[in-house]
């Protein structure tokens, strides 16, 4: 039979006392310091943790109420209102935003909303609302800094660089001296996105036109922002302004470019009253209405015209040129096809070529085309006369017949 075999150590007392010590140890280990191990600890420490929560509410509440019923924080009068950083907005302007705080308790004033409140005030771009015990309310404000002139209509405002439109009567204008250029395409009904978007424009024009130090910016009358694509300038020249497309980028490379040629375009086009400079190897010249002018396709530039110019470049004649728009003196070929060309529709434009090179094969194609319209109404046009000619023969030929002669008159009266 099995013979059960002990371990002489499970007899002694004192290893049987170290393992219940370890074991209980080891339980302990097992549960955080602050969870009691029993049951009912559990729950007396449920209970305690309650009972703490319900009087730091009831206090909270009692202090509350107590504060509330305290004379000493509540609100006497717009005098416990004050406001810093106030130059455009008046004092007069903010104050309707706390008329229903006062003889509020302080505590009652939200803070928050009243902020809102003041930034919906078109001059205040940011403000800070403070409680200052234990009656007091501060406020804080930074106003918009207007950048430019705006007109709408008949009207002339301000606007800030986020497109926000500022209202400022003309003599309070007069005073601070602004010298802004004067922006078109911004309305009060368009979106605040839109109008953010057009005065961003706006300020790459500035700024790049002033990179260079000179402050080419002052040079500038009017900026038409109605196309966030195509900035348009009017630049004053001696005899009237010109409107100059600048596009949406390389503003100083356009407008250095302008002034290189500007005066050799005056001399050769007394009416010119605009450049569209949105392309490398063409520029578009805009003629004042009832000009006659004949247009000149660029060397290797897009024959496309410019918007809002499609209507006058259509109705234009092109005369292929290879000559850089500085040459005063035109071809032949171009002065024949003047001289037999209709007189355009007004505001016509002339498309100038800026650099010289070979003749692209539109142009070429173009060319020929209008050498051959030429000719064929040259043609017409000797037809014409050599037709009114003879008639002119006919006519006097029938009336020699019929008149009778003077001899024989004579005889039949005899």
């Amino acid at each position: 039979m099995p013979l059960e075999m002990t371990d002489p150590e499970d007899d002694d007392p004192s290893r049987q006392g170290g393992r219940r010590l370890g074991r209980l140890n080891q339980d302990r280990s097992n549960h955080p310091w602050w969870r009691p191990a029993s049951k009912a600890g559990r729950i007396f420490l449920a209970l305690g943790m309650l009972a703490l929560l319900g009087g730091l509410a009831t206090s909270g509440y009692l202090l509350k109420s107590c504060l509330g019923r305290d004379g000493r924080f509540r609100i006497a009068g717009a005098e416990n209102i004050e406001a810093t950083g106030l130059t455009e907005v008046s004092r007069s302007q903010i104050l309707p935003v706390f008329g229903e705080d006062i003889g509020r308790n302080i505590f009652f004033v939200p803070l928050n909303e009243r902020r809102k409140q003041l930034e919906e005030i078109p001059w205040i771009e940011r403000a800070t609302v403070m409680r200052l015990l234990p009656d007091r309310i501060s406020v804080s404000v930074v106003e918009r800094q207007p950048v430019a002139f705006v007109r709408q209509g008949q009207q002339i405002g301000l606007v800030d660089a986020n497109g926000v439109l500022l209202t400022m009567p003309a003599a309070l204008m007069a005073q601070h001296n602004y010298s802004f250029p004067v922006v078109t395409g911004i309305n009060a009904s368009d979106p605040p996105l839109g109008r953010k978007a057009r005065m961003a424009v706006y300020q790459r024009l500035l700024s790049e036109l002033d990179s260079n130090g000179q402050r080419i910016s002052e040079q500038i009358s009017e900026i038409d922002l109605t196309d966030t694509e195509d900035a348009q300038v009017l630049m004053p020249e001696q005899g009237g302004d010109v409107l100059v497309h600048f596009g949406e980028d390389r503003f100083l490379d356009r407008y250095q470019r302008y002034k290189a040629h500007i005066a050799e375009w005056r001399q050769q086009y007394p009416k010119l009253v605009g450049v569209d400079l949105r392309y490398d190897q063409k520029v578009v010249l805009q003629m004042a209405t009832g000009t006659d002018v004949a247009q000149s396709a660029a060397n290797g530039g897009d024959n496309k015209p410019a918007d809002g110019q499609a209507g006058s470049n259509a109705q234009a004649d092109d005369v292929p040129t290879d000559t850089n728009p500085t040459a005063a003196k035109p071809s032949p070929e171009r002065a024949q096809s003047t001289a037999n060309a209709k007189p355009s529709e007004p505001g016509a434009a002339s498309a100038v070529g800026t650099s010289s090179g070979s003749k692209s094969a539109a142009v070429q194609k173009r060319a020929k085309a209008l050498k051959a319209a030429a000719k064929a109404r040259a043609q017409k046009n000797a037809k014409k006369r050599a037709e009114a000619k003879r008639a002119a023969l006919n006519l006097n030929r029938q009336k020699t017949t019929a008149a009778p002669h003077p001899a024989i008159s004579a005889g039949q009266g005899e």
